[in-house]
C-alpha cells in the first residue's frame, strides 16, 4: 500500500506527483471545508489526511512536518471529542474568542517550541529548511489546538502558517501540496468570516442606552 501511495500519479513540469499527494490534496480540501461549516466530521477526514501527508513528508525530508502529522492524529481525536462534548453542560462547543491569558501562554509556549525544534532539526537531521520547518510546525500545532476549542483566532494563525507553507513547498518541488495550501489559504479566509458571523449571531450586540 505504501509503495502505491508513493508511486507517481502524474507529473507537473517534470516533477512527479505521488498518489499520497493527490489524495492528501482531496482530503485536505474536504477537511478545511468541513471546518469552515463547523461540521464535526472534519476531524475524521483530517486524521485520514494527515496519515497520507505523513508518507509524503518523510519521503521529502520534512521531518518536523512528518512528526507533526503523528501529533495531529492525537489532536484530531481530542478535537472530535471537544466539539461534541466540550461545551456548556457537556453539549456541543460554540465559537468563542481567545482570552488575553490564553494568548500569553500560547505565545510563550510557541516561541520556546519553535526555538527548541529549530535547534533540534539543525543539529540532528539533514533538513535543508530547519527554521521554516520548525516555525510552520509550531504554528500549525497552535492553530489546530485552538480549533479543537473553536477559537476564532485559530484562523488567523492558519493564514500566517499558510503564507509560509506555500513558498516552502514550492521550494521543495511539492507543487501539488503547494497548490493545496493556496486553496487552504482561501478556505481559511472563508472560515474566519464564517466563524465571525457565527460568533456575532450567538453574542448579540449591546443595545444603545
Amino acid at each position: 500500500m505504501l509503495d502505491w501511495l508513493l508511486s507517481t500519479a502524474f507529473t507537473v513540469h517534470a516533477t512527479p506527483m505521488t498518489w499520497a499527494e493527490v489524495l492528501g490534496f482531496g482530503t485536505g480540501v474536504v477537511n478545511v471545508w468541513l471546518l469552515v461549516r463547523q461540521n464535526v466530521a472534519n476531524w475524521a477526514v483530517g486524521i485520514l489526511n494527515v496519515l497520507l501527508l505523513l508518507a509524503v513528508f518523510v519521503t521529502y525530508g520534512l521531518y518536523a512536518d512528518a512528526g507533526l502529522q503523528v501529533v495531529y492524529v492525537a489532536v484530531g481525536l481530542l478535537g472530535w471529542w471537544q466539539w461534541l462534548r466540550g461545551g456548556e453542560r457537556g453539549g456541543r462547543l460554540e465559537v468563542s474568542r481567545t482570552t488575553r491569558t490564553e494568548w500569553t501562554v500560547t505565545a510563550a509556549a510557541g516561541i520556546a517550541a519553535t526555538a527548541g525544534l529549530w535547534l533540534l532539526l539543525e543539529r540532528v537531521t539533514d533538513s535543508t529548511v530547519p527554521l521554516a520547518d520548525a516555525l510552520t510546525t509550531v504554528l500549525s500545532l497552535v492553530a489546530t489546538y485552538l480549533q479543537t476549542r473553536k477559537k476564532l483566532e485559530s484562523w488567523w494563525i492558519w493564514i500566517v502558517a499558510d503564507l509560509i507553507y506555500i513558498p516552502l513547498y514550492l521550494y521543495k518541488d511539492l507543487w501539488l501540496t503547494g497548490a493545496l495550501y493556496v486553496v487552504f489559504l482561501g478556505l481559511c479566509v472563508a472560515g474566519l468570516l464564517a466563524w465571525q458571523n457565527a460568533l456575532r449571531a450567538r453574542v448579540p450586540a449591546p443595545v444603545a442606552a
